[in-house]
């Protein structure tokens, strides 16, 4: 079952953000910071009218408008036209009085009509969609990288491989030209050897036609 969706608030730099989201929690992942904001008082859950109004037709989605604006809250804000030197820091919260604790246990619980209960239950949903949608994205992009990584690294193998064949095919040739050589240097031996043989024995014949 999709949980109710509530309004949370805080100021980052020179925005005050707003986002509709489950929890606490998923507020501050969707504002992209570890540091627990509510804890330390710079975040909270708001119920104006307007702000919800516009974070529940766009849950999951943060919005945004200038620090020390009053106007609408919107997915895209200019920067403040004046920015203060120094941004006050947050006043420290008060401890409440007995008679406010008195009286918050005497105020009556809040009626949530059907439409309201209808209208946060579409907004739940909406905002797991959203959440879905981009898990989705998320997992196909991994997917294409997982795929591309793996076609270069095939690419690769395969260079590699006809490199290899290469070297291999080269190292062949040099290893023939190698064995024909020293063929033809031994036979280039021979062929001395025969000729200063025959060589001695032509010089002799000569020299026994001029005695």
């Amino acid at each position: 079952m999709a949980r109710k969706l509530k309004t949370y608030v805080t100021s980052i730099g020179f925005f005050e953000l707003a986002v509709a989201a489950p929890s606490m929690k998923a507020a501050l992942e969707a504002w992209g910071t570890e540091r627990n904001l509510f804890h330390q008082g710079f975040a909270k859950e708001t119920d104006d009218p307007a702000i919800v109004a516009a974070t529940m037709a766009q849950p999951g989605i943060v919005l945004k408008r200038s620090v020390g604006s009053r106007g609408a809250f919107s997915e895209h804000a200019e920067l403040p036209k004046s920015l203060p030197a120094d941004k006050p820091s947050p006043a420290p919260k008060s401890r409440p009085t007995m008679r406010a604790k008195v009286l918050k246990h005497r105020a009556p619980a809040k009626v949530v009509n059907l439409a309201e209960a209808r209208a946060a239950k579409q907004a739940a949903a909406a905002f797991e969609k959203e959440r879905d949608r981009r898990e989705s994205e998320r997992r196909k992009e991994e997917s294409a990288r997982t795929r591309q990584r793996a076609k270069l690294a095939a690419a690769s193998a395969k260079a590699k491989a006809a490199m290899e064949k290469a070297r291999q095919r080269h190292l062949k040739i040099i290893q023939e030209i190698e064995a024909t050589r020293e063929a033809l240097d031994r036979r280039k031996v021979a062929e001395e050897v025969r000729w200063n043989k025959e060589q001695e024995k032509l010089e002799e014949r000569l020299q026994r036609t001029r005695q």
